[in-house]
């Protein structure tokens, strides 16, 4: 399959609203208002959202869209590999667009979420991969841990 406009050749990653819209239409898939107005959230949005956050704002915009709407659009959306969701501690499960995906490292104390750099996950992966024939997708990891401040007697140089 050629690449569709408003993806990014290279990663296939979404680069417009309409892009994403165009990617559904040919894929058989529906154009609706509800999903253009879900994908103009994600797209705004530089942060890690719920369902329930995501709905409310859908809502705020477009008041006809009801949440299990907005569930059934993010599990497509996922689907299709627009989105990614990520469990982010003990809390519900958060959305972004997979372009944005990123690893994450939380205090299990504090709840601090730090953004974790992919590279910082290559020597697990390549361990996974060798020994296991698993390939790990860092950009969905959320490991739990303690923070700099919340580990007894410890600095963030002393932990690296």
């Amino acid at each position: 399959m050629g690449a569709v406009q408003g993806f990014s050749a290279a990663h296939g990653e979404p680069a417009s609203v309409d892009g994403v819209l165009e990617m559904i239409r040919a894929t058989g898939g529906r154009a609706t208002t509800s999903r253009r107005v879900l994908l103009e959230v994600l797209f705004e949005d530089q942060g890690h959202r719920n369902a329930e956050d995501l709905g409310s704002e859908v809502r705020a915009r477009a008041p006809e869209v009801h949440i299990s709407t907005v569930y059934r659009n993010l599990e497509e959306l996922e689907r299709m590999g627009v989105v990614t969701h990520t469990h982010l501690g003990h809390g519900a499960v958060t959305y972004q667009l997979a372009s944005r995906s990123h690893p994450h490292l939380i205090c299990a104390q504090c709840g601090v979420r730090i953004h974790a750099p992919d590279e910082l996950f290559l020597g697990l992966t390549r361990a996974a991969q060798r020994s296991l024939g698993f390939q790990i997708d860092p950009s969905h990891l959320a490991i739990s841990g303690l923070c700099s401040d919340c580990a007894p007697g410890r600095t963030a140089d002393e932990n690296s």
